[in-house]
């Protein structure tokens, strides 16, 4: 493995050390990535420095215990292992990203020639009334915003706009790296969880919680 890095250019050092700490810090590389500026998906360099130097970047990630899996078929670069310490992620986070999958395996079910799925924000808040997952209260914006922002860190999530104030008719693209997420059992039982229990207000992390949280890497 050394020889390998060691035979390479400083240019491809470099590349390949940003690349394991992009890696690191937000779980997924995406093939293609939204870009807001030119309203297009751009091919994202990232991934293919992924491509080109992945059975390096497999071994060095398994002296850590932790697997670099490529999933083609939806383009996403993602790593997997108990040995991933997870962010400490907030309950409307997690109900958005059990949500987000509901929205993406639907959407994917129906006739669609497009990995990448488009789901408005009154779209989760009538599943999140649907199910139950939250109390009466208005979700506070700045929660709001906290979440969006770290779905949009690891990846999962992008705003089709780069303008304008957040609300119900805001856009999301959601990525294929959701559907790598948990299982669907695992986001049944989770969503049976929050509506047992419902009526109590206590944010703190659930197992399940930490199960979505274990995923999301933190180092």
């Amino acid at each position: 493995m050394i020889p390998y890095y060691n035979e390479l250019t400083e240019e491809e050092q470099a590349e390949v050390t940003k690349t394991i700490a992009l890696l690191q810090s937000q779980t997924f590389v995406l093939e293609r990535r939204y870009d807001r500026k030119t309203a297009r998906y751009q091919y994202n360099k990232e991934y293919r420095i992924c491509e080109k130097h992945l059975e390096f970047l497999t071994e060095y990630f398994s002296i850590a215990g932790i697997d670099l899996i490529e999933n083609r078929q939806y383009g996403v670069m993602a790593l997997r292992g108990n040995q991933l310490m997870g962010d400490k992620i907030s309950k409307l986070t997690t109900i958005f990203i059990l949500l987000l999958k509901l929205v993406f395996e639907e959407k994917m079910n129906s006739v669609s020639n497009s990995v990448h799925v488009y789901v408005s924000l009154n779209e989760i808040y009538d599943k999140i009334h649907l199910f139950r997952l939250w109390d009466n209260k208005a979700i506070p914006i700045t929660e709001l915003k906290r979440t969006i922002a770290v779905l949009r860190k690891f990846q999962i999530i992008e705003l089709l706009e780069s303008d304008g104030e957040i609300n119900g008719e805001t856009k999301l693209i959601v990525y294929p790296s959701i559907n790598l997420l948990l299982s669907a059992q695992e986001v049944r039982n989770t969503i049976t969880q929050y509506q047992e229990s419902e009526e109590e207000e206590d944010d703190n992390l659930s197992g399940d919680d930490e199960n979505v949280s274990e995923q999301l890497a933190l180092y």
